[in-house]
């Protein structure tokens, strides 16, 4: 599979798993319409792939002593930062809606990665 199309489908998970994680009524997460799913997952991707290094480099030493727990922090900073960005993608307990809904993104993308390996689909991205 050629690594765009392994691109697309991860975008396509994401989009997915925030729109998910936005009917969740205890995490926060507000996204109005799957269309401002779509444009959240691209935000957070782009966001995740140009400002995460950046961050874990600054943060190896908190992370390192947290024995990896600050990078929890780290992704809910980028998923904050997407909501702030994008209109009609918002978090309404603030920081903590930004943590619960990062972590419940990365089990809820693992998931859905994990039944698509286990239909055949192997996804590189």
């Amino acid at each position: 599979m050629p690594w765009i199309v392994g691109v697309l489908i991860i975008w396509l998970i994401t989009a997915a798993s925030l729109y998910i994680i936005s009917k969740l009524p205890f995490v926060g997460v507000v996204i109005s319409s799957p269309q401002k799913a779509l444009i959240s997952a691209a935000v957070f991707g782009i966001l995740n792939a140009l400002l995460g290094p950046i961050l874990r480099f600054l943060a190896f030493p908190i992370t390192f002593l947290t024995l990896g727990l600050f990078a929890i922090v780290i992704n809910a900073i980028i998923f904050g930062l997407a909501a702030y960005l994008v209109q009609g993608f918002r978090l309404e307990k603030g920081f903590l809606s930004a943590i619960l809904g990062a972590v419940l993104l990365g089990l809820i993308n693992s998931l859905i990665i994990q039944i698509l390996a286990r239909a055949g689909l192997q996804i590189a991205a």
